[in-house]
């Protein structure tokens, strides 16, 4: 369960999930394709045709503030999208 962070639930994956069987997990960065599929099998217990990966960087942000400029950094995070075979699913609302 330390590979897999959080499942991604926006309307774009919500979208992939219902037509193309995607979903997608921000996952841990040292992960790879191989121990996400196994992770995602032995927890959600489906079986896994394809996981694409990617990274995102920290976008440097900036805030003008009375007491002047307040700079930070957003987060980096890796994403993988992950595809099923035919009938298999994933209810993530089930255990809500």
């Amino acid at each position: 369960m330390d590979l897999i962070i959080k499942p991604i639930v926006t309307e774009k994956m919500n979208h992939q999930t219902e037509t193309l069987n995607r979903y997608g997990f921000v996952v841990s960065k040292l992960a790879n394709k191989i121990d996400i599929k196994n992770s995602v099998e032995s927890i959600y217990n489906v079986k896994v045709k394809s996981v694409r990966t990617m990274n995102y960087y920290g976008k440097a942000k900036s805030r003008f503030t009375k007491g002047g400029v307040i700079k930070g950094q957003k987060n980096a995070f890796k994403k993988a999208i992950v595809e099923l075979i035919d009938g298999n699913s994933i209810d993530f609302y089930n255990n809500v």
